[in-house]
């Protein structure tokens, strides 16, 4: 006998064929476990500690997840897919990590089996597309502009979360913000930015009924003189500035050498003549406000009080984005550049108030503004995040639909349509895929199945119940209310998702099932390559001889 041959080094571990499997199964199971009891209007909430000691308390999917410090390498790529889907359309972060956690699941049985794992994904695919068809078939078409719908729509979304108890309110505010700044391309497009122009500003105190929307844009700042200064300017004209209103000083240190005396005081009457110059070209153009991101110095503030002008600055480049597209003014990079047409005159009213110890410069009533904020009003800090990403969640589903104004059945019922099809389907598919194709049509029923469990109510009986409506046809719109666990028609109940979402959500989590299915080897222990002279140690030199010469030094990388 030959000794056994070494390839691997002595640190690194492999592990492969089924036990990899196996493995990656269970570590998504147990990701999907983590999240499963959040699914749905009747879903707990988690409580997390970071590592600061600060806590989070949620039910979002996608912010559980962020939280968690997982070692299993398959289940960090479960956490990717929730954070994909929230980037992608905003919600359904829970439901696709049920749904892949589901698929794998119903595939260990197959590697039981020793199929293929290829012949799986074929079949999953192939169920993919025929999902995607089925959801194309039963998708309905809305009109973006009646309001009762769309809130109807959104608040399904947000039912299942912690605001859903506050009835619309957070439903308005995510479409009151979202058709604010939605611009339209032309060919019934709409480009919704929620990211550039939609701020979220969270100020403790109040109740939550306080929120509101903003006809404009708050910022955290007061103006620079606020005894000198007005507070409260009716239709002002703001002029937006990326430049500061101080003496330039020199790059690092400059020395001028003064002979005389008098030589000073030129210097000192260059800068404020310089200073001057700047302050009278702005207010050639009698603004009412000036803002500027950079710094303001002492002499220019008094120029501009004496002139009546408020003046706010230092503010961040994105507030000033915002205000520029709520005011229709243009931020302008130096002041001798100044137009009449860069000034903004579409805002109502300035105002500063003071909420808490802090004040604020609301610059609203803007006709037809393309930016806002929305303000958020609550209690405590922890509930005011909670409120935030619940709101993220909202306005993204209304951005949704008006990118894609079609809708589908809530409540489970699209995955148990989905399901009944495939399943119909499967007896017409020959080869060892049907298998594999038919539990993918049963992995389906994963989210009416969760809903059912998170209601309480007797899972088994509603389930055979569901499936019953569900093949006969004619029965699309039958799911589950979330709220008491009865089967319902999902249409008079108003519960409805977005076709984004949905499609979104079966494609992320039926890739994802087959990426980790076709992992058959993890080898962990890798250790980063060291520079070369980096070695532990460096005393004496090294010699390869023949034998122990290390494979890695001699093979050019």
């Amino acid at each position: 006998m030959h000794a056994p041959v070494l390839v691997l080094k002595d640190s690194l571990k492999r592990e492969s064929g089924s036990k990899v499997h196996h493995a990656n199964i269970q570590a998504s199971k147990a990701v999907a476990d983590i999240i499963r009891t959040t699914l749905g209007p009747r879903s707990m909430l988690k409580m997390l500690l970071d590592a600061a000691g600060g806590i989070v308390v949620t039910n979002d999917g996608n912010a559980i997840l962020r939280e968690l410090d997982l070692a299993h390498p398959a289940a960090k790529s479960m956490i990717e897919l929730s954070r994909t889907q929230d980037e992608e359309v905003g919600d359904g972060t829970t439901s696709v990590i049920v749904l892949a956690g589901e698929m794998l699941h119903v595939a260990a049985t197959f590697i039981d089996k020793n199929y293929h794992p290829t012949v799986i994904c074929r079949a999953y695919n192939k169920a993919l597309e025929d999902s995607i068809a089925v959801l194309d078939k039963i998708a309905i078409a809305i009109d973006v502009t009646d309001r009762a719908m769309m809130l109807g729509l959104v608040k399904s979304c947000i039912g299942t979360k912690f605001t859903g108890q506050f009835g619309d309110l957070i439903a308005d505010l995510a479409i009151d913000a979202t058709t604010t700044v939605g611009v339209d391309l032309g060919q019934g497009l709409r480009e919704v930015d929620i990211k550039k122009y939609i701020k979220v500003e969270k100020v403790p105190g109040g109740q939550l009924e306080d929120s509101k929307v903003l006809k404009g844009v708050m910022i955290n700042k007061d103006v620079v003189a606020p005894g000198k200064m007005r507070r409260k300017i009716l239709n002002p004209r703001i002029i937006l500035l990326d430049c500061p209103l101080e003496y330039k000083k020199g790059e690092n240190q400059t020395n001028a050498e003064l002979v005389k005396e008098e030589d000073w005081e030129v210097l000192l009457k260059m800068e404020e003549e310089y200073i001057q110059n700047l302050c009278m070209q702005i207010l050639k153009f009698k603004p009412d406000l000036v803002i500027t991101e950079k710094g303001l110095s002492d002499l220019a503030c008094h120029y501009l009080s004496k002139a009546g002008v408020s003046a706010i600055r230092r503010l961040r480049k994105t507030d000033n984005n915002r205000i520029a597209k709520a005011c229709g003014a243009v931020v302008v990079n130096r002041p001798e550049e100044l137009q009449e047409s860069d000034i903004g005159t579409g805002a109502g009213l300035l105002e500063i108030k003071k909420f808490g110890d802090e004040f604020f410069a609301f610059i609203v009533d803007c006709k037809d503004p393309k930016a806002c904020t929305v303000l958020l009003r609550g209690a405590s800090k922890d509930l005011l995040n909670e409120v935030e990403r619940n709101l993220q969640d909202a306005m993204s589903v209304a951005r949704n639909i008006l990118k894609n104004p079609k809708l589908l059945p809530g409540g489970g019922a699209t995955e148990l349509t989905v399901s009944a099809a495939l399943k119909q389907k499967s007896s017409s598919i020959e080869g060892i895929e049907k298998w594999p194709y038919e539990a993918a049509a049963v992995a389906f029923e994963a989210i009416p199945r969760t809903l059912a469990q998170n209601c309480g109510v007797n899972v088994i009986r509603t389930m055979t119940a569901l499936q019953g409506k569900h093949a006969n046809a004619g029965n699309e719109w039958v799911g589950i209310d979330g709220n008491t666990g009865d089967i319902v028609d999902m249409k008079e109940r108003k519960i409805w998702d977005s076709y984004n979402v949905k499609a979104q959500t079966f494609k992320t989590a039926i890739e994802a099932a087959c990426m980790l299915l076709r992992i058959d080897d993890i080898v962990s222990g890798i250790k980063k390559k060291q520079a070369p002279g980096a070695g532990p140690t460096p005393s004496k030199p090294k010699i390869d001889e023949e034998g122990d010469a290390d494979n890695e030094q001699i093979l050019p990388e």
